[in-house]
């Protein structure tokens, strides 16, 4: 008995007819090619080669008409918002005065003019004032002070300070260096404030130990029974009152440079006023009606003054009150110096 899938398998297989050859004839002729367009190029299709083969291209097909896409709202993304602040790997702290005073120090001590100066002057004051304390005899001082050869150095030595004032500041100037100190320190008072104290505790402490050095030697060289001992008032008048005179005198100059800003114009500014009031007087008291004025600035003039502090003559005062004229008109040449160094273009 078959199965019905049997009995297909089983069914005879027609048989395969020869392959029929085409018919013997004449060739026929293929029909005519329809005529073709000329080949249209794109434009914006780089030209073939002309070794290259020609290839018939296709037309480009028209790209579906795609939606405008608008660009999203809202502030830009912040790439580096989770990483937060950036933190200095070098500990940043708050800049101070000290900050300033410690750079002008290194400032002053590293330049050569100011060893120059300070060494002159302390050369004119000690050497001098030795030099006539002892070439002096014991009764030349019965009726001044042992402590006077100090003055003929002082009056030299204080030319030394009135130059340094000047340069302190305007050597930055000439230089251009004041533009990188101000990017430093764009708190240009505190630059002002620390280039005046520095330079004025530098003046007055060099100043005071010289005028000391003098005093006391001479004061050693001529200590007979003859020679009146100089008083205390006379002895801090010799040294820590000129010093101190020196010193202001030396800041008015480097309020003068400030303003100036040339140093030049300011070094002949400053010796105008040192000298200029020894001069004029001579002339003002020929006549009868600025004789006043003459005598009242010879009495302020800076050998009147340092000749007052170390008490010369009798009918001196004891030349604090020229000292105190003078620390007023430094104080307004500073204030002028501080108005014009915020305002002005560096």
């Amino acid at each position: 008995m078959t199965t019905p899938y049997q009995q297909q398998s089983q069914a005879p297989v027609p048989p395969q007819s020869p392959p029929q050859s085409p018919p013997q004839g004449p060739p026929q002729a293929a029909p005519p090619m329809p005529p073709q367009a000329p080949h249209q190029t794109n434009p914006y299709q780089a030209a073939p080669h002309h070794h290259a083969p020609h290839h018939h291209t296709q037309p480009p097909q028209p790209q579906p008409h795609q939606p405008h896409q608008q660009m999203p709202s809202g502030p830009p993304a912040q790439p580096y918002a989770g990483v937060g602040p950036y933190t200095s790997p070098i500990p940043v702290r708050r800049t101070s005065l000290g900050n300033a005073l410690a750079s002008e120090w290194t400032k002053i001590k590293s330049v050569r003019s100011t060893i120059w100066t300070l060494s002159v002057m302390v050369a004119l004051v000690i050497g001098i004032g030795l030099l006539v304390a002892a070439t002096t005899a014991d009764s030349d001082y019965d009726t001044v002070p042992t402590t006077l050869p100090g003055f003929f150095g002082t009056l030299l030595g204080q030319l030394c300070v009135v130059t340094l004032g000047v340069l302190v500041i305007t050597s930055e100037y000439s230089t251009g260096m004041i533009r990188t100190t101000l990017t430093a320190c764009p708190q240009r008072s505190r630059v002002l404030t620390a280039k005046a104290l520095v330079f004025f505790t530098l003046s007055f402490t060099i100043t005071t130990v010289a005028l000391v050095l003098v005093a006391y030697a001479s004061m050693g060289m001529h200590s007979g029974p003859a020679v009146a001992e100089p008083t205390g008032d006379q002895i801090l008048g010799a040294t820590v009152g000129a010093g101190l005179y020196v010193s202001l005198l030396g800041l008015l100059s480097l309020a003068v440079g400030a303003i100036l800003r040339h140093s030049a114009g300011a070094i002949t500014t400053m010796l105008g006023v040192v000298l200029l009031p020894s001069i004029l007087p001579a002339f003002l008291m020929m006549s009868d009606s600025l004789r006043d004025l003459g005598s009242k600035m010879l009495e302020y003039s800076s050998p009147q003054s340092l000749a007052s502090l170390f008490q010369i003559d009798d009918g001196l005062n004891n030349g604090w009150p020229q000292l105190s004229v003078l620390a007023g008109i430094t104080a307004a040449a500073m204030i002028a110096a501080y108005a014009l160094l915020e305002k002005r273009d560096v």
